[in-house]
């Protein structure tokens, strides 16, 4: 049995130790796109898959950081997902508490070298952190977040990973629709926005070979 890892912030906790109830368990993996990733892969291949959610809403890289020991390392994965870097910037525009762009970059790698040191045969998926222009939004994101998006693209393309751009792949969307169909807030997704994250992601990895 293979393990897969899903490590990031909101948009992957999405209330995964609070949803429950009728037949789905509390402390699992939530109803956003890890969700639907995991109820997919267990259904097509029972028995195959070790799946766990430990995304903390929240997190900037630096608090991934601290809790990789416990919430990535020691679950040995095979496979690793991790969506991160809106919060790097949040923070900052709202408290003065993001993480810069060098620290970013530089903690995002030694994440992907204390990995590979423990689990070599360990796969990543790094998902391009994302941004809706939807009413109310910090006007901040907008100018920082592509230097995020690069960082995280150079960060695949030099280790060798695979890379899902949900920036592109959101904007595409909106050339039929308008934000707030897919985001709420310009941060978080709709369910709409989880279900293009996931399909995306399965797309991904079923052309890597891993299913």
């Amino acid at each position: 049995m293979k393990t897969l890892v899903f490590q990031g912030d909101s948009i992957t906790d999405c209330g995964r130790l609070t949803c429950g109830g009728a037949g789905y368990p509390v402390l699992n993996m939530g109803p956003g796109y890890a969700g639907l990733i995991a109820s997919h892969l267990w259904a097509k291949y029972p028995g195959k898959w070790n799946i766990l959610n430990r995304g903390v809403s929240g997190d900037r890289i630096v608090d991934l950081y601290a809790r990789w020991k416990r919430d990535l390392l020691n679950l040995k994965p095979d496979l690793v997902s991790i969506l991160v870097g809106i919060n790097d910037v949040g923070h900052e525009l709202s408290r003065g508490d993001g993480v810069d762009r060098k620290r970013f970059d530089e903690f995002y790698r030694r994440l992907l070298d204390w990995t590979l040191e423990s689990c070599p045969e360990v796969r990543f998926i790094l998902i391009e952190p994302f941004v809706f222009h939807c009413e109310g939004i910090n006007g901040g994101y907008f100018p920082e977040m592509p230097f995020r998006q690069d960082i995280v693209r150079k960060i695949a393309a030099d280790y060798g990973t695979l890379f899902l751009p949900m920036q592109e792949i959101f904007n595409k969307m909106l050339d039929n629709t308008e934000p707030g169909y897919w985001s709420p807030d310009g941060i978080h997704l709709m369910p709409s926005g989880h279900w293009i994250l996931a399909e995306n992601w399965l797309d991904t990895v079923r052309k890597a070979g891993i299913l």
